[in-house]
């Protein structure tokens, strides 16, 4: 992740690219710009047939400073750094605060492209590339820019981390139902990038959200616990009591579809033990053993009371 922090302690979530990616968004660019330079070159080749040679050579030099030195220029600065290559690999050129980057950025980067991209093949962009820190050339050190990559994959979140373990289970009696789902959002946000932050500014942040996450629960912070750990701590509880209700409702659908006290057949053991709520005894099943006939009314699946023999469980109501 890139370590820019705006000045007002904002961190910028952005990747630096590195360079595989950049490669290949150059090798696209280069394709591009060379087939265009020589589309150019034979029709301008064809116009001037009639020149002397120093004018042809003239020309030759002005197109090649317009398209490969110009073009991508032009580019870069009219898409705000997202050339052809760069759209296609999910890349982008910014400034070094994250700001979309001007024509003197897009210049200084052309003009330095030419010595280490187009006169050394890419050998001194590539080595530049990879002793930087963050993957810059020397075109973006002089330029004040840097190549990020705009496309992340989803499936790369940061998890919340995990309170610490004295703190597991003490929020239980709190009531979130107040809390609304954008606070949660700013609770979450600053848990997975606390680390990113100053220790002034997130620990002036941690403390803000803890009051106004005490102010909407009703229950102030508990004294000697960190902000950070508490806001860590409810958050833990909320996604306890989210476990909790999603498992109670992945039981009680099977049940609310008519497998008990229904007219089914009644379930074994194995399916007794297999609905009981985690940590409830279980009591052992005797033996089914021959009953005398059932009294009028009473119809052969079921007992006084609705319950059916063997289960132990009444029907749902």
């Amino acid at each position: 992740m890139s370590e820019l922090v705006t000045g007002d302690a904002v961190v910028l979530g952005l990747r630096p690219a590195r360079l595989p990616s950049r490669a290949l968004a150059l090798a696209i660019d280069l394709v591009v710009v060379w087939i265009v330079f020589i589309l150019v070159s034979i029709g301008l080749a064809i116009a001037t047939v009639t020149l002397d040679e120093a004018a042809s050579a003239a020309i030759a030099v002005a197109t090649f400073l317009l398209v490969l030195v110009g073009g991508p220029i032009a580019v870069e600065t009219l898409s705000h750094g997202r050339s052809l290559g760069k759209l296609a690999c999910g890349l982008r050129v910014v400034r070094d605060d994250g700001g979309p980057i001007r024509f003197r950025h897009a210049l200084v980067r052309g003009a330095m492209g030419v010595v280490e991209i187009l006169m050394t093949l890419g050998v001194f962009a590539c080595i530049a590339s990879l002793v930087s820190a963050r993957g810059r050339r020397l075109g973006d050190v002089f330029a004040g820019t840097l190549v990020v990559r705009e496309r992340v994959s989803a499936g790369r979140g940061v998890a919340v981390p995990p309170p610490p373990p004295w703190l597991v289970g003490r929020f239980a009696g709190l009531d979130l139902s107040a809390v609304p789902d954008e606070l949660w959002l700013a609770i979450r946000q600053y848990l997975t990038r606390m680390q990113q932050l100053d220790a002034e500014v997130g620990l002036s942040m941690a403390e803000r959200l803890a009051g106004e996450l005490a102010a909407r629960t009703g229950v102030p912070v508990p004294p000697g616990v960190p902000a950070a750990a508490y806001l860590a701590g409810v958050v833990n509880e909320r996604q306890a009591r989210d476990a909790r209700r999603v498992f109670a409702a992945a039981q009680a659908g099977p049940l609310g579809q008519g497998g008990v006290g229904r007219g089914s057949a009644p379930m074994g053991l194995a399916g007794a033990v297999s609905s009981v709520a985690p940590g409830a005894s279980v009591s052992p099943v005797a033996p089914a053993v021959p009953s005398a006939p059932a009294e009028p009314g009473v119809s052969e699946a079921e007992e006084p009371g609705g319950r059916k023999p063997g289960t132990g469980f009444a029907p749902p109501v």
